[in-house]
């Protein structure tokens, strides 16, 4: 019957998307990458960013081998960055942002774990680091501050209540002055300052570069960009770090920002909203070295004799806090700084869900009972639509023993069959669809609720009860293990926790009470369904499996008050 094909190809669809969404979801931005050679350059003059600093050794010492971190830093000269959220360091050589630890965030759940560090110095096995400075047309003989440039400051330590000012005089008449301040969160704002005490005019360009050093650790999954990322001319530009090894990329912007994004983390330069400037995403090697660089090429500033000229840009390097990150967007006018959080396709309904599940956290402290209660106001707001469903879905399981004696009456004319079919499901009010509605209105609030788990720090480390301490994580328990009792270590396929059970034992009961598709293969199919999605769903995060187990419960309550209450209509029954 066409019915029952529609509703088996509806079934196989879901199952398809939910299998391949892992693989093959990727977000609507279109990428616009442009080859150097066919960007239009700022100022025809101008060069670039410096992209030649040594990658694998400090400055001064471009023939050591790498150390250890703490040993790189403890050897030159730096101002202590403290925050509330932030420590580390700005190296008074080069005046580099190249020492950063999260003070509020841990490597793992463990309390002695150590703190989440971003941002390492040149020396290290993984340089990872920021700067800003000037740069100046070929030709000009002025010489500029470089990466090993000693600069002199006015203090020892920056704090959001202390800032600290970097000075350095370049012998020929210029004079460079560097003041830094850091909020109580994660921006940095640098405001760079050139005297000119010469007897000619100056025209230098201001730049900033991000540069990451060797490849991280990455989640590998598809749908979750890592790397290079940006607003640039209006347009979110998300490139790999695959893709950047093969193609560069070029743009001219006025405003935007341009920055390198972990699953968590961010560093990205917010660039003056108001100034022309060139961004570029490069890859260069080494030494068999990889680098990894965004920066950005401001508009030059012509200074007179005897007159000074300063600009202002921002630094961002910390978690991708949602409500932090849209927060700085509103209050410096960064153009779509939230789409530095990655919430895909679904946008206008991934941020919409965390804000929900945000309010709900902070009226019930804890994110998994808010999960549960997102679930109750879906339930209530898709209740008159579910209701029909259901109502349709009962109907269907009135008429089955009537579709079996029509079938069995025209076996032979398949058309004046789907005729009678037809008429008795208008009559009963009957949708052969009806039992896939459900599960249909259900996938774009499962990838989105996926998505807000998967991508949200405020879901990192976020506890439920019992063993679920991390309910952006899969459930850490094992049936096949006997929950930890048997001492083997099974195929991953087979890791499958409490939880998927419970969801899956939930689905087969809500199966056993919607009707069964009249062809016994259509049937079988169904009926396998509850074990499919028990296995794929074992490897989701366990606040996405809690929120389809709760679903299906409360689907069940209310097939069951239906069943109590939804009375047949009286009509002739079909004869047999």
């Amino acid at each position: 019957m066409s019915e029952q094909r529609n509703v088996i190809l509806a079934v196989v669809l879901s199952i398809a998307i939910l299998l391949g969404y892992q693989f093959f979801f990727m977000k609507a931005s279109p990428k616009q990458n442009v080859p150097p050679s066919a960007a239009t350059s700022t100022d025809a003059t101008a060069p670039s960013a410096p992209q030649d600093v040594a990658i694998g050794s400090s400055p001064g010492h471009a023939t050591r081998a790498m150390r250890d971190r703490k040993t790189v830093i403890a050897e030159s000269g730096r101002v202590a960055i403290k925050t509330p959220r932030l420590t580390g360091s700005i190296a008074l050589t080069g005046a580099r942002l190249d020492d950063i630890t999260l003070a509020t965030f841990r490597q793992t759940q463990a309390p002695d774990s150590p703190n989440v560090t971003l941002l390492s110095p040149s020396g290290t096995e993984k340089p990872y680091f920021i700067e800003m400075g000037w740069s100046v047309a070929a030709g000009s003989g002025i010489t500029l501050p470089t990466a090993t440039t000693q600069w002199t400051a006015n203090g020892t330590e920056l704090t959001p209540k202390a800032p600290i000012e970097l000075w350095w005089d370049n012998g020929q008449g210029l004079t460079f002055i560097r003041t830094i301040t850091v909020d109580d969160r994660y921006v940095f704002t640098v405001t760079q300052r050139v005297e000119n005490h010469s007897d000619r005019d100056v025209t230098l360009y201001p730049y900033g570069l991000i540069a990451r050093v060797g490849l991280p650790k990455l989640e590998g999954y598809s749908v979750l960009h890592e790397g290079p990322v940006g607003v640039v001319g209006g347009t979110l530009e998300e490139i790999t770090y695959e893709k950047l090894k093969k193609d560069s990329f070029s743009k001219d912007t006025t405003g935007g920002w341009v920055g390198i994004t972990d699953k968590y983390w961010l560093t990205a330069l917010l660039f003056d909203q108001t100034i022309p400037s060139h961004a570029k995403f490069i890859h260069t090697a080494t030494g068999g070295t990889d680098r990894y660089q965004v920066d950005y090429l401001m508009s030059g500033l012509s200074i007179a004799a005897g007159q000074s000229k300063e600009v202002t840009n921002r630094v961002f390097v910390g978690a991708k806090e949602v409500k932090t990150i849209s927060a700085y967007e509103e209050e410096y006018g960064i153009d779509k700084f939230d789409r530095s959080i990655d919430f895909g396709w679904f946008y206008f309904l991934t941020k919409p869900f965390f804000y929900v599940l945000d309010y709900l956290f902070k009226l019930f402290g804890n994110f998994g009972i808010a999960i549960l209660g997102f679930v109750v106001l879906l339930r209530l707001l898709m209740f008159p639509l579910a209701n029909k469903s259901y109502r349709s879905m009962n109907a269907m399981k009135r008429v089955q023993p009537e579709v079996k004696i029509l079938q069995e009456r025209h076996k032979d004319d398949k058309q004046h069959l789907q005729k009678e079919m037809m008429a008795l499901y208008k009559r009963e009010k009957a949708n052969p669809m009806s039992g896939c509605l459900p599960m249909l209105i259900q996938i774009p609030v499962f990838f989105a609720l996926y998505k807000v788990l998967f991508i949200t720090i405020e879901m990192r480390h976020a506890p439920f009860y019992g063993w679920i301490t991390d309910l952006s994580a899969p459930d850490p328990t094992n049936v096949f293990t006997l929950l930890g009792l048997i001492p083997w270590n099974p195929p991953e396929m087979l890791h499958l926790g409490v939880w998927p059970v419970i969801m899956g034992l939930t689905m087969w009961l809500l199966q056993k009470m919607s009707p069964a598709p009249p062809d016994p293969t259509q049937a079988k199919i169904m009926q396998m369904l509850p074990i499919v999605f028990t296995f794929m769903l074992g490897k989701f995060a366990a606040g996405l499996v809690i929120y389809w187990a709760f679903s299906n419960v409360l689907s069940i309550l209310q097939q069951w008050v239906l069943l109590k209450t939804d009375k047949p209509r009286a009509h002739a029954h079909v004869k047999k």
